[in-house]
């Protein structure tokens, strides 16, 4: 564990494991590092050196008031991995953290990075616009920025309680204890950067940054996904990729890598061996 000082006076919370080929782990929204234990544990355990950071506002990192962006949370996650000094480092994000991925790679460049993999991820767009009609309407984020505002705490029961994890599906066994490490991260960090995380995560188009991208990255979606609908995510991100590998799930949930961390790990584990 550590953290960093950014530029801008931020703290970076982070932990940083083992000896090896670096793996770095990108969250999803509002959660922080402590989603990734169970993927962090295994690859530790196949000989990587895995590392983990809170985004700015989640988790352990300053409650900042502001740089809730796309360019913040690249231009933090470069500066980990130069302060790191990682080199022929794997990226993995999830959801937002997919979005931070692709925009560090598309920033700042490529000359730390092996590869990538992005887990039910956001891009490259999920708001709908006139250029991408299949996109969610603005008023389902405005919704989740309400729901925010008026009890957090509830919020952040609701979604995991039902579509994050397919618990809303039928025959899918609930699990008390995975929902409420959901809660317990998300109050960990601060309503502000939650609230303009939403716009963060929906209203970036991300198809130039993909379009950049020269290193192999393998997408990863379920056809189930509730929170980042398929068709116009994964499929149209590994196409815009130059060296992209769609991986299609049919019945996973959003938050497949805790409810199905061994097929995911099993998986990424090919992919980087492969």
């Amino acid at each position: 564990m550590g953290t960093i000082t950014t530029q801008d006076g931020t703290e970076i919370f982070y932990k940083d494991w083992g000896t090896g080929q670096p793996i770095v782990f990108s969250h999803g929204w509002p959660l922080s590092a402590d989603d990734w234990d169970t993927q962090m544990l295994f690859f530790l355990q196949q000989g990587y050196r895995v590392i983990a950071h809170d985004r700015r506002g989640h988790g352990r990192s300053t409650q900042t008031g502001d740089g809730h962006d796309m360019d913040h949370y690249a231009d933090d996650l470069a500066e980990l991995t130069a302060h790191l000094d990682l080199q022929n480092a794997i990226h993995v994000g999830h959801s937002t953290g997919g979005g931070e991925v692709v925009h560090y790679l598309a920033r700042h460049g490529e000359s730390r990075v092996s590869k990538a993999a992005l887990i039910s991820a956001v891009p490259p767009l999920m708001v709908k616009t006139e250029a991408n009609p299949g996109g969610l309407p603005k008023d389902v984020f405005d919704d989740l920025q309400a729901q925010l505002a008026a009890n957090r705490s509830k919020f952040y029961r609701d979604l995991p309680s039902g579509p994050f994890y397919g618990f809303n599906r039928p025959g899918v066994e609930s699990s008390e204890a995975i929902i409420e490490n959901w809660w317990r991260q998300g109050m960990m960090g601060g309503a502000k950067a939650h609230y303009d995380g939403i716009v963060a995560f929906s209203q970036t188009d991300f198809t130039e940054d993909l379009k950049k991208i020269t290193v192999p990255v393998l997408v990863m979606h379920s056809e189930d996904d509730q929170i980042v609908p398929y068709a116009d995510a994964g499929p149209l991100s590994a196409k815009l990729l130059a060296n992209g590998t769609l991986k299609t799930y049919q019945d996973f949930p959003h938050g497949m890598p805790t409810t199905q961390a061994e097929t995911i790990n099993a998986d990424l584990l090919a992919f980087l061996k492969g």
